[in-house]
Order: structure tokens, then sequence, then C-alpha cells
């Protein structure tokens, strides 16, 4: 059984999607104003007992032509909330009250200007002339319907923006993507929706949502004792932070060493929670994950094969706690959003994404005390609960550990060899000051030998990858431009420092195509 921790009633701004890749960073946006806000699909109903101050259609991959385009019932929300559509839900109001959208000859796709808009409108206060903004579309405006007013056109597309006329709070239609920071006045426009026209006043901050977790918890755990498994990630930290705050003792975490973690973390991990008074026990199981591995080479099977130990680990642990009710999970906003995407749960890409839970016959309910939270926002809330630096500012870091990061069987000594490499690569890019500036950073040890020269002898050593990637969620992600100095001298210290390495490349590829891990 699920338990979701609600939040009071906050001023909410509610988000439909349909299915843009740009909905979550719409709601980055407006939580960044400290206002909270839900995406839920476009076809779900808003609950009548929120207190909901305006409404935001998002873009779409589907044209309005087309015959399985997304239906939304404009006529149950004129006239009850301010409404902004943006891309596809300007497309979708315009097409559902009788205007004209037709495919466009040409994608219209990137930047453009806002050569002319309605200065006096309350969507435009303090945006620059010739304001910069993004396109991305297939679908162009034609025809307006009637009882519209015309506030904003680009170089190329006649009607960038509109707004609906009559007796109700104001409806508005955008053809750009102010969400995105190629808009360079999207965030004022998003705010003057907002603030302005929804009347949002900005109550959603850290603290706040820390005093009221805390007492839900209280509420819903009363004397229950709950079992927590750590990770030294900043999710599983910052849940146990707000659980430890709310019911001390009664949380057990269960901090388990799979033998795939990074160079001396797990003896770093454990006392650092120890600091910071978690009832916390540690468990090293690494012999038991090696045996699982032994000849496995295919990376899903090396996932299922890893979370399988995790949960038979974790469960015989748990059943020593008596009478424990909840299995706390760092579940964080983004995993909520995914499993009840416009199209149902998305397709599964890496199983570690998803291990999964303990078996149904433990019957312990769910607590989940972060559902409600973007990454950024976890940061802040362990920020605000004093959690150290180097466990808040750490680096994504995959469930299954170094055991994709070594293409291939794993073994201790491959292990042993990357966690080397790994830890002078992380050592390196601190004290070079790039290792804030990066969303994850890891190295490879690829299934490849090459042929080398050290000490006037020929060597056939192992060759590592170093991935280094810039994001702001983990979900697209760019290749890091670290300075050749700074890698010439991690290459350089591997090399010399780790016996089995003798090359090092560096990885070039963003994602999309590429994946952040390499399995």
């Amino acid at each position: 059984m699920n338990t979701y921790i609600c939040n009071r009633m906050h001023e909410k701004i509610i988000i439909f999607d349909f299915g843009s890749q740009y909905t979550q960073l719409i709601a980055r946006r407006i939580r960044e104003q400290n206002i909270y806000c839900e995406i839920i699909p476009y076809n779900k109903e808003i609950n009548k007992e929120d207190n909901v101050k305006g409404v935001i259609l998002s873009g779409s991959p589907f044209s309005v032509k087309d015959e399985n385009a997304l239906q939304f019932p404009m006529e149950d929300h004129i006239g009850k909330y301010p409404i902004l559509g943006i891309c596809y839900g300007a497309q979708y109001m315009v097409h559902s009250m009788g205007g004209n959208v037709e495919r466009s000859n040409k994608r219209e796709y990137g930047r453009a200007h806002l050569v002319e808009f309605e200065k006096n409108d309350p969507l435009f206060h303090e945006i620059t002339h010739n304001s910069q903004v993004w396109m991305s579309h297939g679908d162009t405006i034609l025809k307006m319907p009637e009882n519209v007013t015309l506030l904003a056109k680009t170089e190329s597309i006649p009607v960038a923006a509109f707004k609906l006329n009559g007796d109700h709070p104001p409806i508005y239609g955008i053809q750009f993507h102010p969400e995105v920071s190629h808009s360079t006045d999207g965030n004022q426009l998003l705010k003057n929706f907002t603030r302005d026209i929804c009347g949002c006043q900005g109550d959603w901050t850290p603290m706040s949502f820390i005093e009221e977790t805390i007492e839900d918890l209280q509420n819903t755990l009363g004397e229950d004792k709950v079992v927590l498994g750590l990770s030294g990630g900043v999710d599983s930290s910052v849940a146990a932070l707000l659980l430890h705050k709310a019911i001390g003792k009664n949380l057990y975490c269960i901090f388990i060493n799979n033998g795939l973690l990074r160079y001396e973390e797990y003896d770093e991990v454990l006392e650092s929670y120890q600091h910071l008074g978690l009832n916390i026990k540690g468990v090293d199981a690494t012999d038991q994950f090696m045996t699982e591995l032994k000849g496995v080479e295919d990376p899903e099977a090396k996932r299922k094969a890893i979370g399988k130990v995790f949960i038979d680990v974790f469960q015989e642990e748990a059943l020593q706690i008596k009478d424990v009710k909840w299995l706390a999970q760092g579940t964080i906003y983004p995993d909520v959003i995914e499993s009840v995407s416009v199209h149902g749960p998305s397709a599964k890409i890496k199983s570690h994404h998803n291990v999964g839970g303990l078996p149904d016959y433990m019957h312990l309910k769910i607590v989940e005390p972060l559902r409600k939270l973007f990454k950024d926002e976890v940061r802040k809330v362990g920020t605000a609960l004093a959690l150290p630096d180097h466990i808040l500012m750490r680096h994504p870091f995959p469930g299954p550990g170094l055991g994709i990061r070594i293409l291939g069987e794993v073994t201790k000594e491959k292990v042993s060899i990357l966690q080397l490499a790994d830890d002078i690569y992380i050592r390196n890019l601190k004290d070079a000051g790039w290792y804030t500036k990066i969303w994850q950073a890891g190295v490879m040890l690829l299934p490849v030998r090459s042929v080398g020269v050290m000490g006037d002898e020929r060597t056939y050593e192992n060759v590592v990858a170093l991935r280094a990637v810039t994001s702001l969620d983990g979900m697209t992600a760019d290749w890091s431009r670290l300075p050749y100095e700074l890698i010439a001298k991690i290459s350089n210290d591997i090399i010399n420092n780790v016996k089995g390495i003798n090359r090092v490349v560096y990885d070039i590829s963003s994602k999309p195509p590429a994946t952040i891990e390499w399995e």
C-alpha cells in the first residue's frame, strides 16, 4: 500500500501534460518562483479541493490535425482559472474554438524574436523589445477564432501570442516555449502569468516543506518503525534526515556494501551518517554480489543480478527489525511523473532505474517524503537540513554502482582497478574546481586492451574512458568541455598510478543519442 505525504493547501498551478519534452522544465521554472505546481496527464480532472490558481497546457509532439490528437475539455476550465496554452496548448485552443491550424510547409524550430507585442498586456510586462524566444512546432495558426486579440508576432510567425476576450479569468496562448533558456525573457513571462495574472504569492519554500513534511510524517507514522535503504546519495540521505527529525530512533537505516562502490566509499559514508545521528547498520555483502556476478557479461543480466542480491540482503536485514511496518524510499518527482506519463509508464531503457521493491509478503507500507520534489529542490531541502556538502553535492551514482561501468564480466580485480582510476579522476575534478560544475562524472573500464610503452617495455593493458556531462536533471545531457590541461593531468595520473591501465580516452557523446552510463 502506498501512502503519499500530502502538502498543505498551498496555492497551486496545474500543468496539463500533452507529452512535451519540456513539460518538466515548465514545472521547474514555476517552482523556482517558490510557487507549487503539479504536472498531471491532459485527461485527468483537477481535484476540486485543491487551491488551484491557474492552469497551463503544455506542448506536445502531436499535431492538433492528427487523428489521434490528444483532446482536452476546454469548456470545463474556461471561466474557472486563468489559462496559458504553450505551443500545442495554444494551437489546441485555436482549433477547438473554431480557428484554423494547419501543418507548416517547414518545421518552425529554433530562435525567433518578438518584433511586435502588446506591451500593456500583463503577460508582457517588462518583456524587452525584440526579445528572443524559442520555437519548436510543426503547425501554424492561419486563422484566429472570433473574440480573440492578437498580442504578439515574430519575424516569420504572424500569431506568436493571443488572448481570448470575454468576462472570465484571462486565457492566453503562445506559440513559443518560455520555459527553455533560449527564450531570454521566458522566466519573466511565466512570472507575469503566475504572479500578476493568477495572483500567486510564492509560499512554497524549503523551510515550509520541511516543517510540513515532518508534521505529516509524525501524523502518518506515529510510533511505527520504518526501514530505509541508504545509498550515500542525496535523495536517500535527505529522506533519512526528514524521517529522523520526525520519528527519531524508530527509523532504521541499512547501508549495504555491494562491493561496487567508489574507493573507500563504504567506510566514509557510514561514518558520515553516524555523525548525523542516524540509526544505521552497515552490511558488507561484497562476496554475495561477486558470487552472483561471476560469469555474467550482459548488461541487463548484471543489473538484475545486482538488484536480486540487494533485495535478498535488504530483506534479510529488514526482517530482523521487530514489528517494522513501513519501507521508506527516496522517490522524487520525476519518478512520479514518469509513472503517470501521457502514454502510460515509459518504456524501460535500463532496469536499474526502477530496480523494484521488496517482496509483497513482507507487507510493508511505503512512505516517500520526497515524492513532490525535483532534484534541485531536494538539494535545497538538504541545505536547509545542514546535510554535509560531500553528500549534498555528490554526483548521481547508479544503483548497480561500478558494476555497469565495467563493460563485460565484473571481477574483484577489475573493480579494484576502476576504483583507483575513478578516485584519481574525481579528486582531480575537485582540486581543479570542476566537480561542482558537472552533473555526473565517472570512469568506464572497457573490454579492450591496447599496446603501450612504459619504461622502455611493451605493455598490453586496459583502456578506460572518462565521462563527464552537464545537465539539469539527467534527462538530457551534454559532454563537459574540460580543459585539455586537466584531461592530460588526469590521464597521466591514472596511467602512472593504476597498474593495469595504459590508455585513457575521453567520451564526447551527448544524451541523446548516447546515455550517460555506458551500460
